[in-house]
């Protein structure tokens, strides 16, 4: 018995080195030690008076009509998150609808999570987004190319990604790093067409009646998150979103 408990926090004491040696990485880099040095200090400040601790987990969601992406965080003790910080898109590329092939400009729109730090990114810091998945290959179909490389992003130039600006990226990606470092393996990024409120997806429907089927499986995540603000498990079956 003595033995098992041993090995559970070893198993512990391993797994906390791991995360701690990511912000350490990261911090190897110019660009990311400049974020820090830059954004760290007035973050930790605004953290602790909106009564978030060392550890804590985030969720990204995008909304391409409005141009905002919000950053919501919760303590790793807590069950709901809540609004951190509510950022402007610094340009736009494409239409609502989802991406679907390679070169069509358009921004994803889906339910993802992050996959890249780039801390060298051609557009100073990067997040990558896991654009495609399974449901973005389903309906791009066997014969094309659904394209890639979806990040979000500093500078003010974009071909399907989400650019904030060199300052503003700073603070995302430190946030991003605190939460990886925390234990956080996946960031949740939520790209919606637009805030998917019943008017909105009756509004935007007329014009795009194609995409409202998918619209909806969208919708779902949407609401299940303002209402809980808890993030529901979603999975990719036969090319569709599904809520649990």
């Amino acid at each position: 018995m003595k033995l098992f408990y041993f090995m559970i926090l070893l198993s512990l004491t391993i797994s906390a080195k791991a995360q701690d040696d990511f912000k350490a990485q990261q911090l190897k880099f110019d660009r990311v030690k400049t974020a820090y040095k830059e954004k760290w200090t007035d973050l930790k400040k605004i953290l602790k008076h909106d009564g978030f601790g060392d550890r804590f987990s985030m969720v990204i969601n995008a909304y391409k009509t409005e141009g905002k992406l919000e950053i919501w965080l919760k303590n790793n003790t807590d069950k709901k998150y809540t609004l951190f910080r509510t950022y402007d898109f610094c340009a736009h590329s494409g239409t609502i609808g989802p991406k679907v092939i390679e070169g069509d400009g358009q921004t994803p729109e889906g339910f993802y999570y992050v996959n890249v730090f780039n801390p060298m990114s051609n557009f100073h810091l990067s997040l990558g987004v896991n654009y495609p998945n399974n449901v973005d290959y389903a309906r791009t179909g066997k014969d094309k190319k659904p394209g890639g490389d979806i990040y979000i992003h500093g500078n003010c130039v974009t071909v399907g990604c989400i650019p904030l600006t060199d300052e503003k990226i700073k603070e995302v990606y430190v946030l991003g790093v605190e939460a990886r470092n925390a234990g956080q393996e996946r960031i949740p990024v939520n790209i919606y067409p637009f805030k998917m409120t019943d008017a909105n997806l009756k509004k935007y429907s007329v014009q795009f009646p194609k995409q409202v089927n998918f619209w909806k499986t969208l919708q779902q995540g949407y609401n299940a998150f303002q209402k809980n603000k808890s993030f529901s498990e979603v999975k990719e079956v036969k090319g569709k979103y599904i809520v649990k």
